[in-house]
């Protein structure tokens, strides 16, 4: 297992980091998956034994019981691992239930802290934009949770690239606590990522976690063209993220993930993941799995080396069209182009 600092912190992260919103079963996140404490100390045992050394979790995971199922497995190994949790999602009917209000963060730090079981968090992060709360409420809050010890690092998820950079500012002008990472969504079937966020956090040295980077098990290997989408699939429910927008397109990526998993003799997940791993900014891979076969198919990733014209032929079959301003950039700007740019322009 490879470790990566994230962001301008001084903290490793393995490449692979277990997510765990398969645990729990409760509400909506019963379509994605319902491990229980025994399966969930599985899974745990298998990540650390492969090196992971990074948990993430949220307070909405089934409404709480996800952290109770994190704290629960990781008594008496705390110290082999980093835990990663959010904040901002309705945790109740109040009206100040949800958000990222003073009110909103400090109740919820401590109703993570209580459900995992720990005296700290070592990343905290806002799980959406709220644009209702001032930033500077939002970041002396998380501030203040770091000047009491309660939390470690910060970081957002789900910003657009402009909410990214007025928080930053923020924090530099008020003197509190940055953003050490960003938690998105990026995969070969969604690639909007790269046009703004990713030449972002390389401009502003920050590190990049992936959420569902096999795009809710889109790019498993499973979903082929002419064939029926597996029965355990979270799109045959209500479940809806992430949309699809060209159904072809996806199918042409799976295609060639799995020609290029079979040349290797592994699975195309593998490949989808093997690819994100070498593309800039990423820090770690947020992997969840149903059972300890799937998780430990996509760990093996992490030792997956892809040739460059493999990650060239996955980088053609799921391109997308540079949007205005990059594609003027590229025709009239490219003799004077930065580090950042040159990650989606080069």
């Amino acid at each position: 297992m490879e470790y990566r600092k994230l962001g301008r912190s001084g903290l490793r992260v393995s490449t692979m980091t277990l997510g765990t919103m398969t645990f729990g079963g409760k509400g909506g996140f019963a379509n994605v998956g319902n491990s229980g404490v025994d399966e969930a100390r599985r899974l745990v045992d298998l990540s650390i034994d492969r090196g992971v050394n990074m948990i993430d979790t949220a307070d909405v995971y089934s409404q709480g019981a996800s952290e109770e199922i994190v704290g629960e497995v990781v008594k008496g190994r705390r110290d082999d691992v980093l835990l990663a949790t959010k904040v901002r999602m309705p945790m109740g009917d109040g009206p100040n239930d949800a958000g990222l209000s003073r009110e909103h963060i400090v109740r919820g730090c401590e109703d993570s802290l209580r459900r995992l079981g720990v005296d700290h968090i070592d990343l905290y992060q806002v799980h959406a934009w709220d644009g209702q709360t001032p930033l500077e409420e939002t970041l002396e809050a998380l501030d203040t949770l770091v000047r009491k010890g309660k939390i470690r690092y910060v970081g957002c998820s789900n910003y657009s690239a402009w909410h990214l950079m007025k928080a930053l500012g923020v924090s530099e002008r008020e003197h509190v606590v940055r953003f050490v990472s960003q938690q998105i969504h990026y995969t070969l079937q969604e690639r909007a990522a790269e046009q703004e966020l990713v030449p972002a956090t390389i401009d502003q040295d920050l590190g990049i976690l992936v959420w569902s980077p096999l795009a809710g098990g889109l790019l498993s290997g499973k979903f082929r063209r002419g064939k029926d989408s597996p029965e355990t699939s979270r799109h045959l429910t209500e479940w809806s993220e992430p949309p699809v927008h060209d159904q072809e397109r996806l199918y042409d990526i799976v295609e060639v993930a799995v020609e290029i998993g079979a040349a290797h003799g592994v699975s195309a997940a593998q490949v989808s993941l093997a690819w994100l791993l070498r593309k800039p900014g990423v820090s770690s891979l947020i992997v969840g799995a149903r059972n300890e076969e799937q998780l430990t198919d996509n760990l093996a990733a992490a030792e997956l080396e892809l040739s460059g014209d493999e990650v060239d032929r996955l980088d053609e079959v799921s391109a997308t069209p540079l949007r205005y301003p990059y594609w003027h950039q590229k025709q009239t700007a490219s003799d004077r182009l930065s580090a950042a740019d040159l990650t989606l322009l080069g």
